[in-house]
């Protein structure tokens, strides 16, 4: 799916704070921003919708090719077999 960008406004000090105390804890503003978006759509969206928009996005199947048939053993030429 195509993605969107989404602008918010915030306190530039609080969100120097947020960055400080994030990245403490190995996370970015953006990453938390998304994973609380994605949270927010799954409690928003009804399922049904949900399903319907994830099979949009999902690549249709690609058709399977029929498997090459293995090499047949061709039989040893005569009088090579088990000579020592």
């Amino acid at each position: 799916m195509k993605k969107a960008n989404i602008t918010v406004a915030f306190d530039e000090e609080k969100l120097g704070a947020l960055e400080f105390s994030l990245k403490k804890e190995g996370f970015s503003v953006q990453a938390r921003l998304e994973q609380t978006l994605g949270q927010l759509y799954e409690r928003t969206v009804p399922a049904p919708v949900r399903e319907y928009l994830d099979s949009r996005a999902a690549p249709a199947p690609r058709p399977r090719r029929p498997a090459k048939p293995a090499p047949k053993e061709r039989p040893a030429p005569s009088g090579e077999e088990g000579g020592v």
